[in-house]
C-alpha cells in the first residue's frame, strides 16, 4: 500500500487527528538545497514520487503533546516518519512532554499555556497570573505568585466569573499578557474569565486550562492562606497539619492537631505514623518559623508521593494571630 493509503487508514482510526494531518500537509517547508520553491506547500500525494520532500513534522508533534503515549499516535508517528525520510526517533526528539501538554480546546477565544510555561511564567514574571475561583477557594489553595478578584456582582454561582472591571483596575494595559487559570478542564471558571476579557478588549491572555489538579500533581505544593487554614481547621477533620520547626520549638507551642515533622524527619515520619501512609491524597497543611521553613517541607512531601500539599507562606506568630479565637486550634 502506497504511503498516502497507509496515513488514510491510520487517520481514520484518529478521527481527532486528521485535521491536524491536512494542516501538516498544507504547511510550507524548506526543500533540500534550499530551493526557492521553498513556499510551495507540500502534499500527501507528493510523497508518492522520487522527490521525498519532508513534510514539517514539528506542527503535528506539538498539537499531539498530551497524546504521545497511546499506541494509535505511536502508530501515526512512525507513518510520518517514513513520509519525512527519517527514523521515528527522529521525530520523537520534538516531542514535548507532558510538562508541555495543553488541551487544545475547541471554539475557544483565549490561547493556552502548559504548566512548563506556567512554571517559567511565574518565574520571570512575564505575565500577570489570576486564580479564576472563589475567595475561600483560592484560600484553600492556590498557585503560588497567582492573584484573586472579586466575583462579578449579580452572578450565580453556578456562572461564577471573576470581575473583569476588578482585573482591569489591576492590569490597566489591555495589551499586558494575563493567565487565568481555575479547577481543570470541567470548571469552566477559567473559560468565562478569559471570553471576559477578551470582551473587555483584553488581546493578551491565555488560560491554564489543565488547572490546579495537574499542578499539583507536575508541580507539587500550593499556597494556603490564614483563612484558608482556618477553614481546613474547623471543616477537615482528615487533614494533617504539620509543624516543621525543631522539636523544641513545637514543645514550646504549636497547632494542637499539628504533628512535627522537621524536613530532615520526613522519610522517618512515613514510617513513624507522623504522615498519612495510607491515603496520599490526604490534604497535608505545612507551615513552619516562616514561609521558607513550610514551603521546603511541603516540597519534600511532594516529592514523597503525597499529591494534596499546601503550605502556610506566613510565619508562625502570623499564623496564630490569624487563627486567634478559633477553639481547639491550640
Amino acid at each position: 500500500m502506497e504511503l498516502r493509503g497507509r496515513v488514510e487508514m491510520l487517520a481514520d482510526a484518529l478521527p481527532d487527528l486528521r485535521f491536524l494531518l491536512e494542516e501538516a500537509a498544507n504547511t510550507p517547508v524548506e526543500r533540500p538545497g534550499g530551493s526557492s520553491a521553498s513556499t510551495a506547500p507540500v502534499t500527501f500525494a507528493a510523497q508518492a514520487t522520487t522527490d521525498r520532500t519532508p513534510v514539517a513534522i514539528e506542527p503535528i508533534l506539538t498539537a499531539l503533546a498530551g497524546s504521545l503515549a497511546s499506541p494509535g499516535v505511536q502508530l501515526l508517528l512512525g507513518a510520518l516518519a517514513g513520509l519525512s525520510g527519517g527514523a521515528p526517533s527522529q521525530l520523537l526528539q520534538f516531542a514535548p512532554g507532558v510538562y508541555e501538554a495543553t488541551l487544545n480546546e475547541a471554539n475557544q477565544q483565549t490561547g493556552e499555556v502548559s504548566t512548563g510555561e506556567l512554571r517559567r511564567i511565574l518565574n520571570d514574571k512575564s505575565a500577570v497570573v489570576f486564580d479564576a475561583r472563589t475567595a475561600l477557594e483560592y484560600a484553600i489553595g492556590h498557585i503560588p505568585g497567582a492573584l484573586n478578584t472579586a466575583p462579578k456582582p449579580g452572578t450565580p454561582m453556578s456562572q461564577y466569573v471573576s470581575d473583569a472591571a476588578e482585573i482591569a483596575r489591576i492590569v490597566p494595559n489591555q495589551r499586558a499578557a494575563i493567565v487565568v487559570y481555575c479547577n481543570g478542564p470541567f470548571c469552566g471558571k477559567s473559560r468565562r474569565l478569559g471570553e471576559a476579557l477578551v470582551q473587555a478588549g483584553y488581546s493578551n491572555v491565555r488560560r491554564y486550562q489543565l488547572g490546579t489538579p495537574m499542578w499539583r500533581a507536575l508541580i507539587g505544593p500550593m499556597v494556603i492562606e490564614a483563612a484558608g487554614c482556618r477553614y481546613v481547621l474547623e471543616q477537615d477533620r482528615t487533614a494533617a497539619f504539620l509543624d516543621a520547626r525543631t522539636p523544641q520549638e513545637f514543645a514550646i507551642g504549636s497547632l494542637s492537631a499539628a504533628q512535627n515533622v522537621p524536613v530532615s524527619d520526613v522519610i522517618r515520619a512515613k514510617d513513624d505514623g507522623r504522615l498519612p501512609m495510607d491515603d496520599f491524597n490526604t490534604r497535608v497543611i505545612a507551615f513552619g518559623a516562616d514561609g521558607a521553613q513550610a514551603k521546603a517541607l511541603a516540597e519534600a512531601l511532594a516529592h514523597n508521593g503525597f499529591v494534596n500539599v499546601k503550605y502556610c507562606d506566613d510565619t508562625f506568630s502570623g499564623l496564630l494571630t490569624n487563627l486567634r479565637g478559633l477553639a481547639g486550634a491550640w
